[in-house]
């Protein structure tokens, strides 16, 4: 068989850099202009390497029970590393994939193909043009993670955003975003209060020394309108091999505190994170 080799390409949102792991014989990291975006084991569709993918992970496992095949909605597509995960756990899962990045999904198509009966259907469009077009009650679950520069986009971040969102998803659907922050949470706890007005169960997860506020770092929100299985998130995250710890509650709404949520018409990016803020978990 021959070596793999690093793969780079210029696509409509910067350098696109597809590098073998030395470790893991049909494993990948993807970067985008020098930010981790993906890390995918074509071999094994299960494995989640980076810290914020597992978390995102332990949701996906506990939003239902093992093996229920769900419909869900992905803004952010990456190397497809969750669709690919939900996949293999989920057999029969419905999946549609949006990412703005056009020359980004061919690059993953032609190096990461996905398996022909995955389930999974990749659009070339903007995230919050295609949520704003899906169907009312059409998606049991939507992840959202994306960031254009290491950062989300503006346009993600309202709550003009969430009430899509609250839309698209079922009445017993889940919500799931990696966001990113550091204190005071200038960013993520208005994000926590604009969820607070349209979902009556609310969950975040990070490291415990994120919440500290000794560094920045990835936080996952979770949201429904049904309770949240904040006992089992618990137990998963905290034994996982990058502990993480679960705020819902009375602790989260003393979190997000008198917090406001953001408009489009005030809306700004995520903060630029510090060098080196995003290493390989």
């Amino acid at each position: 068989m021959n070596e793999a080799i690093p793969v780079s390409r210029v696509t409509e949102h910067g350098t696109a850099k597809l590098m073998p792991d030395v470790d893991r014989r049909r494993a990948w990291l993807l970067t985008v202009d020098g930010a981790p975006q993906s890390y995918v084991d074509l071999d094994e569709p299960a494995h989640l390497e980076f810290e914020y993918t597992r978390r995102l992970g332990h949701v996906l496992d506990t939003v239902a029970e093992p093996g229920r095949a769900l419909d869900v909605l992905h803004l952010g597509g990456g190397a497809f590393t969750l669709p690919r995960y939900l996949a293999a756990t989920r057999p029969g899962s419905r999946q549609d994939v949006v990412e703005a990045d056009r020359g980004l999904l061919d690059l993953v198509a032609e190096h990461l193909p996905l398996p022909d009966d995955a389930g999974i259907t990749p659009h070339g469009a903007d995230a919050r043009a295609w949520l704003e077009s899906a169907p009312v009650d059409s998606a049991d679950v939507l992840v959202a993670d994306v960031f254009g520069g290491s950062r989300v986009p503006a346009h993600l971040t309202s709550v003009e955003y969430a009430r899509e969102a609250a839309r698209v998803l079922r009445p017993d659907g889940v919500y799931v975003a990696n966001l990113a922050d550091a204190a005071p949470f200038p960013f993520l706890r208005p994000q926590l209060a604009g969820f607070a007005t349209l979902f009556e169960e609310l969950a975040l997860i990070a490291e415990p020394g994120v919440l500290r506020g000794r560094r920045f770092g990835n936080a996952v929100l979770v949201a429904a309108h049904r309770p949240l299985d904040t006992a089992a998130l618990t137990r998963r995250t905290a034994a996982d091999v990058f502990p993480a710890r679960v705020e819902h509650g009375p602790a989260l709404r003393e979190f997000i505190g008198d917090a406001r949520p953001v408009r489009d018409a005030d809306a700004v990016p995520s903060p630029p994170p510090p060098a080196g803020a995003f290493g390989i978990g």
